[in-house]
């Protein structure tokens, strides 16, 4: 390898290392922090999202968010190894068709998936803050403009009342 070409290698990990790590094969163990139940810190009692542990090769999700005591809105969720061994989020919210975004980039402590042709969101983003607390966003270009929304939320036994967050 002559010394341009190397230069060009380094600088390429080091731009690779500064953006975060690129999610790769076996990358759904990392993710095991998220297995469990959360509910929102925004929204009513009942708004919730749970996720069950990684086993053959997936980890499946459920949200709800209730408003005025009704459930508005759902969705089924999974993270799974694509063909390619890349992780990806895939999405499907209240009965509608199945968006699938591959994995962008992965960390100890974040996740973010990305579908640049979806409509909205582009971007899909859960960060653990500790071991109670998740943060999750959604963010992309809607109508020009960026748009970002963001859920807050706190652990939960899974078989608590609705309204009753961990401490």
């Amino acid at each position: 390898m002559n010394i341009p070409s190397t230069l060009a290698l380094a600088a390429l990990i080091n731009a690779s290392a500064a953006a975060g790590a690129v999610a790769a094969p076996g990358d759904l163990e990392k993710m095991r922090w998220l297995a469990g139940c959360w509910q929102s810190q925004d929204a009513e009692p009942g708004s919730v999202e749970q996720w069950t542990a990684a086993a053959g090769g997936t980890m499946l999700g459920l949200s709800r968010t209730v408003k005025q005591g009704q459930t508005v809105s759902f969705e089924f969720m999974q993270l799974r190894e694509l063909p390619d061994g890349r992780l990806a989020f895939i999405a499907q919210p209240s009965g509608r068709s199945a968006t699938v975004f591959p994995a962008l980039r992965l960390t100890e402590a974040e996740a973010a998936f990305e579908s640049p042709t979806h409509d909205f969101p582009q971007r899909v983003v859960y960060a653990r803050d500790g071991a109670e607390r998740l943060r999750a966003r959604i963010e992309g270009q809607r109508n020009g403009a960026l748009r970002t929304i963001d859920f807050p939320m706190v652990r939960v036994a899974c078989d608590a009342p609705a309204g009753a967050a961990s401490k």
